[in-house]
């Protein structure tokens, strides 16, 4: 049965890219121009695969077109470039709002209180279900890549996270071996946020990342592929397990 799937996706992959698809690159995903003209090949068969393979659900009165389907098929695959990858296996549908929307809050507060005020989001993520996003955001960010802030990113990173298991800010990793200095140089980033808030400073990696360690990773693959420089400059054993991970090394990409 693998093999078949392998044999399926091999012929999507060489099957031609649609021009209009083409299109919605050029003007919608900004990162698309960094990547070199083989990358850029192998996003375009990624893309192939995973609009194949996931139902797009829209939400709040949004329709469903290409665009739409391209721009963030395009930016969940960018995480997926260089990997050996079953393309988000857990994921079988991506539910989208045409702007911010608002879900039921579960916040457990001091003392055990559970708050279920509603929470304005912009994306979230389930685990063997569906990932949800903001189209407004989404659109902003694959047009804007240099902030640090991309949902697409940002979610699907979170998919990443789960297919350990768990959700935990350890992905699977490409070997056993690379757990130990994942834990270490992680761990002791995870801290070090949560410390600088505590006292007040500024943090250079959005303070959101301190939620948990799930948070931290994702907020810090936005950074990695958003803001790759600053990133290797300031915390370059971070980088460099992101860059291990991920298999890229976005800091060597041409700016915008």
């Amino acid at each position: 049965m693998f093999g078949l799937k392998q044999k399926q996706r091999q012929k999507l992959r060489e099957q031609p890219f649609p021009e209009h698809w083409n299109k919605i690159l050029q003007e919608n995903v900004a990162y698309f121009h960094r990547l070199p003209a083989a990358d850029q090949a192998e996003l375009r068969g990624h893309i192939q695969i995973f609009l194949q393979e996931k139902k797009f659900v829209g939400c709040g009165g949004l329709e469903i077109n290409d665009e739409i389907r391209v721009t963030i098929a395009a930016e969940a695959c960018i995480l997926l470039l260089h990997r050996k990858t079953d393309y988000y296996p857990t994921l079988n549908t991506i539910m989208v709002y045409p702007h911010h929307y608002y879900a039921p809050g579960n916040r457990v507060l001091p003392g055990g209180v559970v708050d279920e005020t509603p929470q304005n989001r912009l994306g979230e993520s389930w685990r063997r279900g569906p990932v949800i996003l903001s189209w407004d955001d989404v659109n902003r960010s694959a047009h804007k890549h240099n902030d640090a802030h991309n949902v697409v990113f940002h979610e699907f990173a979170h998919q990443l996270d789960s297919e350990s298991g768990n959700s935990n800010g350890a992905p699977l990793l490409p070997r056993r071996s690379m757990y130990s200095a994942w834990a270490q140089v992680l761990g002791e980033e995870y801290e070090h946020l949560i410390s600088q808030l505590q006292h007040q400073h500024k943090t250079d990696i959005d303070a959101y990342g301190a939620t948990n360690p799930a948070e931290f990773f994702a907020v810090i693959s936005e950074a990695f592929f958003e803001t790759p420089r600053p990133l290797q400059r300031r915390h370059p054993a971070l980088y460099e397990q992101l860059a291990l991970f991920y298999q890229q090394d976005p800091a060597q990409l041409p700016s915008e």
